[in-house]
């Protein structure tokens, strides 16, 4: 069994959105709500670090140590867990040092996070590993999250995600998501197969191609069922990935995401952010309008949080 520290705020609801049911006129939709999982306003990486944390301890790590861009929200929940939890915590964040931090950036200070930043993402792994080697150097005893939190240990979080959505008796026929770094749909393939839900996962693609993501998230699924005690191969064609929407690029705000925003805040009072879930949202709302589900299917669109990104000033003006 893989340790755990419980402190996420679980089960998060499931709801309805019938609203927006009634105004796209196709299947009934429904939404999870991870948003609310707590930690730092909430998102899907609170479940991970759920049992990154627990590793970390148990390996007596002094220091956080993890890298993303300028806005993740992966970074911010990792800073607030370190806050909590008593520990240091370093980010290397890829872009310029802007001169008045905003929304997650903002958060990652108030944590007391110390930020590392470097121009060009493509040396970002070099500088990262520059840093554990000195953190550990210096005796800082580091732990290095991986981005996204998607290592086999940060995945379990959504293997076991999906034994408590199952739980929750909502049953629907599709389960839809923004899939980027691939931990949290591996996560639900893999708890698919170990708790018996027996619908269709489908990963919107925020960033990479669908060969690419499928190939990672069946490697990561894999390995998670091993930590499980219960192996299971899982092949790149069993992972359902749609990359139609990520090619303006990653971050690159578009009227797709714009829309997405408006229509669930409109008609559902809810709230999207401008990367992950507002594209993932964008391509629901397309998929609908396309007639790729039938009428009688019941679809749940699972909320994996970011909204702090909303005030970033690069994504203002949503009308």
């Amino acid at each position: 069994m893989v340790a755990r520290i419980n402190f996420a705020h679980l089960p998060t609801p499931v709801e309805e959105l019938p609203r927006l049911t009634k105004f796209l006129q196709g299947p009934k939709l429904f939404i999870k709500r991870d948003d609310q999982t707590g930690l730092a306003f909430g998102g899907n990486k609170t479940r991970k670090l759920e049992f990154l944390l627990a590793d970390a301890l148990s390996r007596d790590a002094k220091t956080l140590l993890t890298a993303g861009a300028v806005q993740s929200n992966h970074c911010r929940q990792t800073a607030a867990a370190a806050a909590r939890f008593g520990m240091a915590c370093v980010l290397v964040l890829t872009g310029k040092k802007p001169a008045f931090p905003s929304a997650n950036l903002l958060l990652d200070e108030l944590f007391g996070a110390k930020i590392i930043w470097v121009d060009d993402r493509s040396y970002r792994e070099r500088v990262l590993q520059q840093t554990f080697d000195h953190l550990a150097a210096s005796g800082k005893a580091p732990y290095l999250v991986p981005y996204g939190g998607s290592s086999p240990i940060g995945s379990m979080g959504y293997a076991y995600a999906m034994q408590e959505f199952i739980s929750q008796n909502v049953p629907v026929d599709w389960i839809i998501f923004a899939s980027s770094s691939g931990g949290t749909q591996a996560g639900l393939a893999s708890g698919a197969h170990l708790f018996g839900y027996k619908g269709k996962i489908l990963g919107i693609s925020i960033d990479e191609p669908r060969e690419k993501l499928q190939a990672s998230v069946a490697q990561l699924a894999s390995a998670i069922s091993e930590l499980e005690n219960k192996p299971h191969n899982f092949l790149p064609d069993d992972i359902l990935v749609n990359a139609d929407y990520c090619k303006a690029g990653y971050g690159i705000f578009t009227d797709l995401e714009k829309n997405a925003i408006k229509l669930f805040a409109e008609y559902e009072g809810l709230l999207l952010d401008p990367v992950y879930t507002g594209r993932a949202a964008g391509g629901l709302l397309d998929l609908v309008n396309k007639g790729y589900f039938r009428k009688s299917d019941r679809v749940l669109f699972w909320h994996t949080g970011g909204q702090p990104a909303l005030f970033a000033s690069a994504y203002t003006g949503t009308r």
